[in-house]
This record gives C-alpha cells, sequence and structure tokens, in this order.
C-alpha cells in the first residue's frame, strides 16, 4: 500500500539498520500532516510504537522544514525539565524517502487540539492541564541555551526585528490582498520594540502542541519546527492570543481549541503561574499579545492568498471567513498597539 510521503522498502530499511531494536516489518500510518511537517506512527514486528517526522511532500521551502534543526532542539532537550519525544535516530540521505526525516518515540498521549478534545477531562485535568501547560512553558525558558548545545543555534540579538521583518516580507511576497492594516501594526510594533532578554522559544507553545496524560499532565512538547532563540514572552504572548475563555467576542489567532470548556484557567491565572515560576517582568506582554495577532494574520493571509490563486483547493467560503478573522486580529492588534505606552 502506498503512503504519501513515505518510500515503504527503502524506510523500512533504513529504520531497522538504524533504530535500535526495531524489528521489520514495520507499518506506517499518517498521524498528522498537512502545511505543516508531517508524522507518522510507525509499529514493528513486536508491536513497539515509535514516530517518523519528515517535511511535507510539496511546495515548502527547505529552510523552512528544516528538520536537523528539530532534531537539535529535541536531542539537546532530551534529559531536561522539558518533556520531549525519546530522540532515536536521524536520517540525513533524503534519497530514502524524499527528504530527510527523524524518528523518536512515541508519546502515547491527549492533545488538547480541538473545540472537544477535552470532552474526556474531568474539570480537575482540565485545570491541571492549564496550569502544567504554563508550567512547562517556564520550565523551557529556564532552560539556558548554552548548557544544552544550542548557544550557537541562531542569533541572539533582535529576535523582534527579525520576526517583523520576515513575516512582513513573506506576507507581501505572497501577493495577500488588503494589507494596509497589517502594514501599520508592523510599522507600530517596529517602533515600539522593547528591551529583550534571550532563551529558547518554541514559536508554537499552546496545548494543541502538547501531549497530556488523563489527569492533565504533560507528558511532551511536539513541533519545534519554529524554534530558535529569542524572548521567551514571546511564546506567552502566542499562548494568550491563542487562549480562548467563555464570552470572548474576539476569535484566537490560531484554531479554536477546548479552553472555554469549564475548567480550564483564565489568561489571568496563566499569567500568575508564569511569573511565580519564571519571576519574570511580564510589563511588556501587551506587546508580545499584539506582534502575535499581526504574525497570526501575516500568516494566514499568506495561507488565504495561496488558496485565492488555487495551489490548494478550498471553497471560497472558508477564505472568505479567514479573510473576516484576520481583519478582527489586526483590529485588535492595532487597538492594542495604540495602547501601549
Amino acid at each position: 500500500m502506498e503512503l504519501r510521503g513515505i518510500e515503504l522498502e527503502k524506510t523500512e530499511r533504513w529504520l531497522a539498520e538504524n533504530v535500535p531494536g526495531l524489528r521489520p516489518p514495520v507499518t506506517f500510518s499518517l498521524v498528522s500532516g498537512g502545511r505543516s511537517n508531517l508524522t507518522y506512527r510507525v509499529v514493528d514486528a513486536d508491536g513497539a510504537v515509535r514516530a517518523l517526522r519528515r517535511p511535507p511532500t510539496g511546495g515548502v521551502l527547505t529552510t523552512a522544514h528544516d528538520m536537523s534543526r528539530e532534531w537539535r532542539f529535541i536531542s539537546a532537550l532530551h534529559g531536561t525539565d522539558v518533556p520531549v519525544p525519546d530522540p532515536l535516530a536521524y536520517c540525513a540521505d533524503a534519497s530514502v524517502t524524499g527528504a530527510e526525516f527523524y524518528v523518536m518515540g512515541f508519546v502515547d498521549g491527549h492533545v488538547l487540539a480541538g473545540p472537544d478534545s477535552a470532552a474526556s477531562f474531568s474539570a480537575e485535568a482540565r485545570r491541571r492541564a492549564g496550569l502544567a501547560t504554563v508550567e512547562c512553558m517556564a520550565a523551557l525558558h529556564g532552560v539556558d541555551p548554552d548548557s544544552v548545545g544550542l548557544g550557537d543555534i541562531a542569533r541572539r540579538d533582535g529576535y523582534l526585528e527579525r520576526q517583523l521583518r520576515r513575516w512582513q516580507r513573506q506576507v507581501h511576497q505572497s501577493g495577500a490582498p488588503d494589507l494596509p492594516l497589517l502594514d501599520a501594526v508592523h510599522d507600530a510594533l517596529l517602533a515600539k520594540v522593547p528591551r529583550q532578554e534571550t532563551g529558547i522559544v518554541h514559536g508554537d507553545f499552546r496545548p494543541g502542541n502538547l501531549s497530556f496524560s488523563p489527569d492533565g499532565e504533560v507528558l511532551a512538547v511536539f513541533d519545534w519546527e519554529l524554534a530558535t532563540l529569542g524572548e521567551p514572552l514571546a511564546d506567552l504572548g502566542w499562548l494568550l492570543a491563542t487562549w480562548v475563555e467563555p464570552g470572548d467576542e474576539l476569535p484566537p489567532a490560531t484554531a479554536l481549541g477546548p479552553t472555554a470548556e469549564p475548567g480550564f484557567p483564565t489568561r489571568a491565572e496563566l499569567v500568575d503561574r508564569y511569573v511565580a515560576l519564571a519571576g519574570r517582568d511580564v510589563s511588556d506582554l501587551p506587546y508580545y499579545v499584539a506582534f502575535q495577532r499581526w504574525r497570526s494574520c501575516c500568516i494566514s493571509a499568506g495561507v488565504r492568498a495561496r488558496y485565492l490563486a488555487g495551489v490548494m483547493g478550498d471553497d471560497g467560503y472558508v477564505a472568505e471567513s479567514r479573510a473576516k478573522n484576520e481583519l478582527r486580529q489586526a483590529e485588535a492588534a492595532w487597538q492594542a498597539v495604540q495602547e501601549l505606552s
């Protein structure tokens, strides 16, 4: 049976030769994929389960899906207080299955990615999952990059300036329409860049990229493709921009998660818990929430432009709803930056 992104015979042979304890034959099934990197469940002859991760199969930039960079982050953080899957093997030979890939331990937990994804969690487990999320984030931000061999993985200075430049360039290159407000927010953010510290930044830290136990503890952090060195408050700003509370009028900066359900902590409680553990000054946090709403607009506008250009299949309604959400996010970001001192 053919499987998108996997050359079955060659990949099985490579796994048998390079993954300790793996016994062929193996079966593959796609766990998650799309515009992000692809993750496969790999089951060997003994029933042992592992995960294989590779870039999307087409229309991507190598620099945007650097598997060796992801591998380096999980390898460096393995054994720290930040839970990551066990790093098992890295394949730098793209001829095996069309791209570089890596193999890691399969974490059999619960990912809180959709509105109903916490249905099986008790109210206590939901609260624990929310607090555990920021506790795990604080643990990540407490890791000294030099102490785990990540001190040279990225520049240490000008994180926000680089991010503003990157996303502004990408959204304009995408051909996205209706950009004046995004441009205005960009200019306002650039004019008000706060003082920055340097730590490990995940880049997409939210419950949808974590695996939880039934009682709400974090088992592993996934999806390190945006990880870099920069201002750690950017992670907290993203979490708040994507965290939904009951009664929110503004939609989240990414796909709707389960956090409006009873039991989950509020955004204020998340911040309080983070401050208690990280001991950081969060007076500039409103800037990072505004920045992350702007960044999400840039990403979404680029995706919408590709849909409208016919590069991705869509029904038109999704593109229209994307446009409405982008405008609301951009307006919220604009209002937020106007309120910054």
